[in-house]
């Protein structure tokens, strides 16, 4: 005799209707009316009504409640919607309560992190790499014409109309140069926040376009006592090693961005440290040498393992058998919070300007930016004694840039290993 198999048929909760919500009672117990797939108004003998979400961890498979709000604050559909949105979350593996504590810490946070309590934290650091009267006069123009108006603002809700109000006070006094200040601050105080994870992107990259021009305007370049800031920045920045490596070698070796890009590695005397570049890669249509420093050669030994076996030793991210993009630079510039105030090109008149300041010869330094040809300086110069002079500028060049480094990485300092 066979015994008769019983298949046992599941509960179906009825959903709950909105006036059996609000007219549910308080009873000597608190206790629950379910609306299916988790949800449950809890009554307490108080007559207070919450609603709860029942689920099982995913790993633990504990069941867990997950208060969702009180009724009638939180209304039926409401509290629906809540139920889904967590049962989403469960279906990734996710933990509700979990989710829920993670969002707070990270709100808390976010209210914690204002413009000004973040610029105090930048100012910290930057104030060491500026001289003392600089950074008073820093920190007097943020305290004076910035946190007035954005300072309790959290960082992450930080918009460019609002950093805009700070700019447009100072046009109005007819403080151009100040604004041009205080927007570059703002956006230095932004790269700051998004290199330390504070927000995602800055959106104050433009605000310095609001500025009435003044005068005609050379392409944006830095002042010499600013590379150390320039270099912390290469350092923090969120770019490609590709990126940082081939910015530092167009810093080095003064070339400009298309000659940089262009880098093959057949070009390369490794034993006579000379980079000689073609004259039909030559903006002057003269080929050019570069005496290339420790630093330099550093550098190269970095890309050896990433290009070594293709002709170009900064290849393109999308097309690795081409050269990176001439603008590549430009871009990484402006990603850390550089547009408006420096330009790939700039760098070899950052260069320019400091090797003046230092005393080194003009002709040579004009020779080292290929403005100038060799031919003309011949008669103070045999080819020996020229690129004797050269190499030595370009150690003092490139020794400077690591000075400039020391507290950040440099590549061409630091070496592949310490990366």
């Amino acid at each position: 005799m066979y015994k008769r198999r019983v298949t046992k048929i599941p509960r179906i909760t009825k959903p709950l209707s909105a006036r059996e919500v609000s007219e549910a009672k308080p009873k000597d117990k608190e206790y629950n009316l379910s609306d299916g797939q988790g949800l449950h108004l809890r009554v307490k003998p108080s007559g207070k009504k919450v609603w709860i979400f029942n689920y099982f961890e995913p790993f633990t498979k504990r069941r867990r409640n997950l208060t969702l709000g009180n009724f009638p604050d939180l209304s039926l559909s409401l509290a629906r919607e809540k139920r889904q949105q967590n049962r989403e979350l469960l279906a990734q593996d996710i933990d509700p309560i979990f989710h829920r504590d993670e969002q707070f810490e990270a709100e808390r946070a976010a209210a914690g992190n204002t413009f000004k309590a973040v610029a105090e934290r930048w100012f910290e650091t930057h104030q060491k790499e500026v001289k003392p009267d600089t950074a008073k006069k820093i920190w007097r123009s943020l305290e004076n014409d910035v946190f007035p108006r954005v300072g309790s603002i959290p960082i992450k809700k930080l918009i460019a109309p609002k950093a805009i109000e700070v700019i447009e006070a100072l046009t109005k006094r007819n403080s151009l140069e100040m604004a041009r200040k205080v927007a570059r601050r703002m956006n230095n105080v932004m790269s700051f926040a998004l290199n330390v994870g504070y927000i995602d992107h800055n959106p104050l990259t433009g605000i310095n376009r609001v500025i009435p021009s003044s005068r005609v305007q050379n392409m944006p370049s830095r002042a010499p006592d600013e590379l150390p800031e320039l270099m912390r920045a290469l350092n923090f920045a969120n770019i490609k090693y590709v990126t940082r490596c081939l910015i530092e070698w167009q810093l080095h070796t003064m070339v400009r961005p298309g000659e940089a890009v262009q880098t093959r590695w057949q070009e390369i005397d490794f034993d006579k440290a000379i980079w000689a570049i073609p004259a039909e890669r030559m903006k002057m249509g003269r080929p050019h040498e570069v005496p290339l420093t420790k630093q330099s050669l550093a550098l190269l030994e970095f890309m050896q393992p990433m290009s070594g076996h293709r002709e170009f030793i900064f290849p393109s991210d999308r097309a690795p058998l081409k050269h990176a993009n001439k603008e590549t630079a430009n871009m990484a510039l402006k990603r850390m919070g550089f547009e408006g105030r420096l330009v790939a090109h700039g760098l070899r008149a950052l260069a320019s300007t400091t090797l003046n300041e230092r005393g080194f010869d003009k002709d040579v330094i004009e020779v080292a930016l290929a403005h100038i040809d060799k031919d003309k300086i011949r008669g103070a110069y045999n080819r020996a004694t020229y690129i004797k002079q050269r190499r030595e500028m370009m150690e003092w060049w490139s020794e400077h840039i690591e000075k400039a480094s020391q507290g950040s990485m440099s590549l061409s300092s630091t070496g592949k290993d310490n990366i």
